[in-house]
């Protein structure tokens, strides 16, 4: 967004948000992003089987994961900010400790949003889900470890699915003065 790709500054926003490991999943074009990314301080990971949904991308992920649980992302919510990465960030780290099979689930004004962090108690499950469009059955099926975090703002709602999203973000986003 201004002078930077929505992956680019989706990717800043994480780790100004004191995300200490990033994977990056990558498919369609992903010698020209691998380019565009080779200074950036993370893991790189191919999955030839993007085509196949969603899924295939969280597992190829979760499988080079380490630590205590895995915040999934997706690469087109460039309005998530650093503070708010870090909000969740740290109510994950506060919850896993009292419930080490806790789900974390942004939301703003009781409606579900993204990312959402799994405990690593779930990786075998994410590993074995067959779902092609993401792990919202493992949500479903642990509601009674699902803890809520409620945001400050819609930013964890919005994405940009369709063109429009974007010329719509494009057109708010603060831009750097022409020199």
């Amino acid at each position: 967004m201004g002078n930077k790709t929505v992956l680019e500054t989706t990717i800043q926003n994480i780790l100004a948000g004191g995300i200490e490991e990033l994977i990056l999943v990558l498919g369609h074009e992903e010698e020209k992003i691998r380019k565009l990314m080779k200074d950036l301080p993370l893991l790189i990971v191919s999955n030839p089987d993007y085509g196949n949904g969603i899924t295939s991308s969280i597992q190829q992920g979760v499988r080079k994961a380490t630590g205590n649980g895995y915040m999934i992302c997706l690469a087109d919510m460039v309005s998530i900010t650093p503070p708010e990465y870090e909000l969740l960030r740290s109510a994950f780290q506060k919850q896993w400790p009292v419930d080490s099979k806790c789900i974390c689930v942004a939301r703003y004004q009781n409606q579900k949003g993204n990312p959402v962090i799994f405990s690593s108690h779930y990786r075998e499950a994410i590993l074995q889900h067959r779902n092609v469009e993401g792990c919202k059955g493992i949500v479903q099926a642990n509601q009674e470890h699902i803890h809520w975090i409620d945001m400050p703002t819609n930013h964890v709602l919005m994405d940009l699915d369709y063109p429009a999203d974007y010329e719509a973000m494009n057109s708010q986003w603060p831009r750097k003065p022409d020199c």
